[in-house]
């Protein structure tokens, strides 16, 4: 049986080659090939960075899909159904809404692929292909991960590993804690540093993809030291509460950690408390947490979101000013995203604040336009601040400024001037990008 595996692109427009700096390897497709029994004839094709064959030979094709990356899925699975070749879709958006994702697809899997999918390769082999599959949660043993198909493609020497999945906080903007009902379990500690034992000797730097990499403490604890002996970098995100543990950040430094990814959202906190992330506040706030984590040798990605309801012109100043003078390494700043299924979405369309009924399908949105009407300023004022804030906080002035934090470090030092960079040249790169190919010629194919 011959089935291949497609990783949709968040859109294309036409002459203009797909923005691909930060382009990694695909974890879920790395997950269902682990999954697929070896006698299957698997073939990935990366929407991303190369052509699709739509009319090679295959029996069936599989596509991971997120909300961004919906309306091109949604594109590419029409062309195979219009040849006839079933198609089978799953991931966080086909969980989140299963109802539309059924639209243009034989079956939908929503949950966890490792569960179920097994059982979906072997309804497909037998001509018995059911409309429906949901894969429960259960032990991270069960994960696999096959990395070949990925051999010969222009990916960044980033290993992205998961050590547990899911995360306990109530976060009103996440998906995460409606995809895994605010549950957290940690893989075991042999298969993560397995994993990293078999990628080593081609990745520069591992990622552990993990929702909030201190989401059972305790686990994170028993896993420093064996990660400690496999002397790799690697960078991951967590919650700000890790911060104020210092014998926890000595443990992952320690095991090799560079860096975090933490989410401090923003400095009002009026709106942290609506975003139920009032617990970002905690034992002495940002200050205090950024001081323990220079402390201890972690530079520090912060991410920063705008459009809620405290927000005002002055916002994206004060944030751009607090994470220069805090050092940061790279900080993001962006707008507010209702994604379908999050308490957000619901309350803004509660609300009638949605400018789109699904924005990820509609064609007139596009990538970086605020989705509703903040209170305080207009969308388009969301939209031009978040840019403002990345012209201000990677001019060259507050890089070079930035950069003294890092002087000691020559591993940190030389990739800050380099990611750095990197964002620098994409400031707006992405700003009115289409979700899906612009220049797509038929319409979408409905299942009848």
């Amino acid at each position: 049986m011959r089935l291949t595996l497609i990783h949709p692109a968040i859109g294309h427009r036409p002459g203009s080659r797909y923005i691909r700096s930060w382009q990694m390897e695909s974890l879920p497709i790395a997950a269902l090939a682990g999954l697929t029994p070896p006698e299957v004839d698997l073939r990935f094709y990366d929407d991303r960075m190369e052509a699709i064959p739509f009319d090679q030979a295959t029996d069936a094709v599989a596509i991971p899909v997120e909300t961004y990356t919906a309306r091109r899925a949604y594109q590419i699975a029409s062309e195979y159904r219009r040849r006839g070749v079933p198609v089978i879709m799953g991931g966080f958006h086909a969980t989140l809404m299963p109802q539309e994702v059924e639209r243009y697809s034989e079956a939908v899997v929503t949950g966890e692929a490792e569960a179920i999918w097994p059982q979906v390769v072997d309804d497909l082999r037998h001509g018995r292909l059911q409309r429906r599959y949901h894969g429960e949660q259960r032990p991270l043993s069960s994960i696999r991960v096959d990395r070949r198909h990925f051999q010969g493609k222009s990916y960044l020497p980033i290993g992205l590993i998961e050590t547990g999945r899911g995360c306990k906080f109530p976060c009103e903007f996440c998906a995460i804690q409606t995809f895994y009902s605010r549950t957290y379990r940690s893989r075991p500690i042999e298969d993560v540093v397995n994993e990293v034992a078999a990628s080593k000797h081609d990745k520069k730097l591992f990622f552990f993809v993990d929702d909030n990499f201190a989401g059972d403490m305790k686990a994170g604890r028993a896993l420093m030291p064996e990660l400690a002996k496999q002397k790799v970098r690697w960078i991951t995100q967590m919650s700000i509460n890790a911060a104020h543990d210092e014998d926890f950040l000595h443990s992952m430094r320690q095991a090799g950690c560079c860096g975090v990814l933490i989410g401090f959202e923003s400095l009002d906190e009026a709106n942290l408390r609506l975003m139920k992330k009032q617990f970002n506040t905690m034992r002495g706030g940002y200050s205090q947490a950024l001081a323990n984590l220079r402390r201890h040798g972690l530079f520090v990605y912060g991410t920063f979101v705008f459009g809620y309801e405290h927000d005002t012109l002055q916002s994206f100043d004060l944030a751009v000013d607090f994470a220069n003078q805090e050092g940061m390494y790279i900080a993001a700043f962006n707008h507010l995203t209702p994604f379908p299924g999050t308490p957000l979405y619901q309350r803004l369309k509660t609300q009638g604040r949605l400018r789109y009924d699904a924005w990820w399908l509609d064609p007139a949105y596009r990538y970086n336009e605020l989705p509703f009407t903040p209170i305080a300023m207009n969308p388009h004022d969301v939209t031009d601040g978040c840019v403002a804030a990345r012209r201000r906080f990677y001019g060259w002035p507050n890089i070079l400024k930035r950069s003294q934090h890092y002087w000691r470090d020559p591993f940190a030092l030389r990739n800050f001037f380099l990611v750095n960079a990197m964002h620098r040249n994409e400031i707006s790169s992405r700003n009115g990008h289409p979700l899906g190919d612009e220049g797509w010629p038929d319409p979408l194919l409905e299942v009848q």
